[in-house]
C-alpha cells in the first residue's frame, strides 16, 4: 500500500492514499426472523453491507461520463450529485479504511526530509486521527441513538440512516489509524515531486493548481491535485 505524506502548509502535512478498492467484510449469514432485525450484532452487520454498497456506488458516479448523462431526469442527476458529494466527503477516510487491511506500507515523503522525521509527523498524524474519530464515534453514536424516536414518524429514517453511516466510517477509521500505529511495518521512500509540491504552495493560485497537477501526473494519482487544493489553504 502507498501512502503519501503531501505538504500542505509550513510544516504541516496529510497523509493520502488513492482509491483502493475495499473490500466488503467476509460476508456473516443473518438468520430470519425479528431477533435478527433487533440484535445489535446483526444490525450492525446489515449497516457494514449497506455501508459498503453505498461506498462502490459512490466510487462509481465519481468514474462517470457526467456529460453523455446531460438529459437524465433530475431525479437522477440529483441522486448523482449526492454520491459525488459522499465520494468527496470520505475519500480523506479512505486512507485509514484502506490501512486496516494492511500489515505493511511505503510511506513516500519529500526527500529533502529525513525518513526519521517522515515516520514521526506519519504517527502524529495517526495518533490525531484515531482521537479524533474515536471522539466522534461517541457523538455520533448518541446520535443515531436518538435519531430512532424518528421511527414513529412514516417514511424513511434518513437522518437515522445518516448517522448510522457515520457510526461505520469512524469504526473502519479507528481500526486503520491504529493499525497503523501499532502493526504495520512502513518503508520509507524519499519522493522528489512531493518536495516539488511543497515549493508550489508559495505560487499564486493558478500557477500552484497547474504544478499540483503536474505533481499528479508524474506520480500517477488522479485525485492529488484536487485534494491538495481542498487541504492546502490559500497563501
Amino acid at each position: 500500500m502507498d501512502v503519501f505524506l503531501v505538504p500542505v502548509g509550513v510544516e504541516a502535512y496529510e497523509l493520502y492514499c488513492e482509491h483502493v478498492d475495499d473490500e466488503p467484510d467476509a460476508p456473516e449469514e443473518i438468520p430470519a426472523g425479528l431477533w435478527a432485525r433487533l440484535n445489535p450484532r446483526y444490525v450492525f452487520t446489515r449497516l457494514k453491507a449497506r455501508f459498503h454498497q453505498v461506498l462502490v456506488e459512490a466510487e462509481r458516479e465519481r468514474r462517470r461520463d457526467h456529460a453523455a448523462n446531460a438529459g437524465d431526469g433530475w431525479l437522477v442527476r440529483m441522486k448523482r450529485r449526492a454520491m459525488r458529494w459522499v465520494a468527496e466527503n470520505i475519500a480523506e477516510q479512505r486512507l485509514l479504511w484502506n490501512l486496516r487491511r494492511h500489515d505493511e506500507a511505503i510511506l513516500h515523503h519529500p526527500d529533502d526530509m529525513p525518513a526519521s522525521v517522515a515516520d514521526v509527523v506519519c504517527r502524529k498524524q495517526l495518533t490525531r486521527d484515531f482521537e479524533k474519530h474515536r471522539f466522534w464515534l461517541a457523538v455520533d453514536s448518541v446520535l443515531m441513538l436518538a435519531s430512532g424516536a424518528l421511527i414513529l414518524i412514516p417514511g424513511p429514517n434518513v437522518l437515522g440512516y445518516f448517522f448510522a453511516f457515520r457510526v461505520v466510517g469512524h469504526l473502519f477509521s479507528i481500526r486503520g489509524a491504529k493499525n497503523g500505529l501499532d502493526r504495520v511495518a512502513w518503508a520509507k521512500l524519499p519522493n522528489p515531486p512531493l518536495t516539488d509540491l511543497r515549493r508550489a504552495l508559495s505560487l499564486e493560485p493558478t500557477a500552484r493548481l497547474r504544478e499540483a497537477e503536474a505533481v499528479a501526473t508524474r506520480l500517477r494519482l488522479d485525485h492529488l491535485a484536487t485534494f491538495f487544493q481542498r487541504t492546502a489553504p490559500s497563501q
